[in-house]
């Protein structure tokens, strides 16, 4: 007979977790005394990372789970420590990231009474997780668990909250392990219809100027070969994603470059020329596609996806492939003719010819004035060879350091994308050198994302985790400043900050640091930056009204992008 939780402890342990994120408290108490004995000696299993802050343990959970491929997990207190969770549990939600949440909650018999730090997690996690839980009996927890970790990492991924009341944590059980491989009514893995592969095969095989969408997808069904198989075998120019961007090689001659917003010109233009659309494990976002009602009205359109939810939910679908793209991908590809549609893809180059000569050489490779946030960028991508990790926060600093970096291995990109999170960088940087410890990991932020995690340099500084953070210091917060520049006749409201000394913050920290004010400087700081064990702080002092470009402005048709802002 064991306790419940020692019996949480052997549950996880089952499941394969070597790597918790966590903060303890009232209510989860007697796991963390389990956990003492499960992190040393005889018995030790997992390595506990204490963060600063709950809502940290999810993005650190996330970006660990992003760069392995496994679930992350963390496990918090009940109250305010469950409610700080939330905004990672949706973030994670959106973005399709494998975390399982594990929360305390006072006991059963005062549920209901407003006990201390008592909150129904249950409710208020449900529509943003992909399922929610309150393991009441301490002989509930194997099941439980397993059914949670089940659920997390097959199909579509996506979050998991266990509610743990502290009864459940005390009372003692048999333990048997369990293993759930199955739940009623839920298919993670639909069988693929082979009508609508043929009927996809007919339509590629017939397109004059084909071109496919890839997203994260790609990256989460482990489809990266069977993706450039496809596309070799047909000749298809492929663009990506945000999420989607390290799901292709960047110098692949098919890779055609970044969707969106703030995507390249190229792909989004041919997005209105193209006459068949293959998206690719993506969701048609709006900072995707657009004004909806005017995207790829030309295109017959072939949606390949895992989660029938997605088909028709934004963008009329023609041919719909339900199922995991690594067995999609490859069915299609065996009917698929051998191609090469040379001259479509030769179509793009002008195009990015045009942006390069307009943007990316005066982003990356400026004659004179301040630093530029893409020549920033731009320096740590040729220093790592494209070999590294990129974790992002929220904001310019995202996309500058999506467009500019360079990605040679799969699984490259931590970033958030559909809840737009700040303060994600650092914290999800710390998961993701845990996920990935063998890889240098590169974080970009804006001094906004930055202060809203900044305590995170506490876990930094206690794991020594060897995080290489890029500060780009703008003293704005940068992206909503465009936009009032843009669109709201130059009102700055409240985007101009004013900001800490952060080489006394570094100094507070014993995290080493450097800042860049200076061009000639900038190849050094890399380099002195690369060359240093352990965590680094590199601040760099950048222009403070640059500007992201291209951009397609709200509300637009993707082939309305804008090169330049006139204002």
């Amino acid at each position: 007979m064991i306790t419940g939780a020692e019996a949480l402890m052997l549950a996880l342990k089952n499941e394969g977790v070597n790597t918790i994120f966590g903060y303890p408290g009232g209510s989860i108490m007697p796991v963390f005394d389990a956990l003492y004995d499960y992190t040393r000696g005889e018995k030790k299993a997992f390595d506990h990372i204490l963060v600063r802050h709950e809502q940290a343990a999810t993005h650190a959970a996330e970006g660990y789970a992003r760069v392995s491929g496994d679930v992350g997990v963390c496990i918090v207190t009940s109250g305010p420590g469950a409610t700080n969770t939330l905004t990672g549990v949706a973030d994670a939600m959106l973005d399709s990231t494998p975390i399982v949440v594990i929360a305390g909650q006072v006991g059963t018999a005062a549920l209901g009474t407003d006990a201390f730090q008592e909150v129904d997690l249950v409710g208020v996690a449900q529509p943003i997780s992909k399922w929610s839980y309150q393991i009441r009996r301490a002989e509930d927890i194997a099941w439980a668990v397993s059914k949670a970790f089940y659920i997390a990492r097959t199909g579509r991924p996506g979050p998991v909250v266990l509610d743990f009341p502290k009864n459940a944590q005390v009372t003692t059980t048999e333990w048997e392990p369990q293993h759930v491989d199955f739940v009623r009514s839920y298919v993670p893995y639909p069988k693929p219809d082979e009508t609508a592969i043929a009927a996809a095969a007919e339509l590629i095989n017939k397109a004059e100027r084909p071109l496919a969408l890839v997203g994260q997808g790609v990256e989460l069904g482990s489809a990266h070969n069977e993706l450039v198989e496809f596309i070799e075998k047909a000749g298809i120019p492929a663009a990506r994603t945000l999420l989607g961007l390290s799901a292709l090689p960047t110098g692949h001659p098919l890779n055609m470059g970044m969707l969106g917003m703030h995507g390249n010109l190229a792909p989004n233009i041919k997005e209105q020329e193209c006459d068949v659309l293959i998206a690719i494990g993506m969701r048609f976002s709006d900072r995707v596609t657009g004004l909806p009602s005017a995207y790829a009205k030309q295109a017959k359109v072939i949606h390949l996806d895992i989660d029938h939810s997605e088909i028709d939910k934004c963008i009329k679908t023609d041919v719909a492939v339900i199922g995991d793209c690594k067995v999609t991908l490859p069915a299609i590809t065996r009917l698929l003719k051998k191609n090469e549609h040379k001259d479509w893809v030769e179509s793009f180059k002008p195009l990015d010819a045009q942006e390069r000569e307009a943007v990316i050489e005066p982003a990356i490779h400026p004659a004179d004035g301040p630093l530029l946030m893409g020549e920033v960028v731009n320096a740590v991508a040729e220093a790592t060879r494209g070999e590294a990790i990129l974790v992002t926060d929220v904001g310019q600093n995202q996309m500058f350091s999506s467009r500019y970096f360079k990605y040679n291995r799969k699984r490259s990109i931590v970033t958030s994308g559909g809840l737009g999170t700040m303060g994600f960088g650092v914290p999800a940087a710390i998961g993701a050198a845990f996920g990935a410890p063998e890889r240098t990991v590169c974080m970009f932020s804006g001094d906004g994302g930055f202060q809203m995690s900044i305590q995170e340099l506490g876990t930094i500084m206690e794991q020594q985790t060897p995080v290489k953070m890029i500060l780009m210091n703008n003293n704005y917060l940068g992206n909503v400043r465009q936009w009032q520049d843009m669109f709201f006749g130059h009102r700055q409201s409240f985007t101009k900050m004013m900001n800490p000394d952060y080489s006394l913050i570094a100094a507070g920290y014993h995290i080493p640091y450097a800042v860049v004010t200076e061009r000639a400087d900038l190849a050094a700081a890399v380099e002195k930056m690369l060359a240093t064990d352990g965590p680094y702080i590199l601040e760099c002092a950048i222009k403070e009204d640059d500007n992201v470009l291209p951009m397609t402005p709200p509300g637009k048709s993707v082939d309305e992008m804008m090169l330049s802002i006139d204002i």
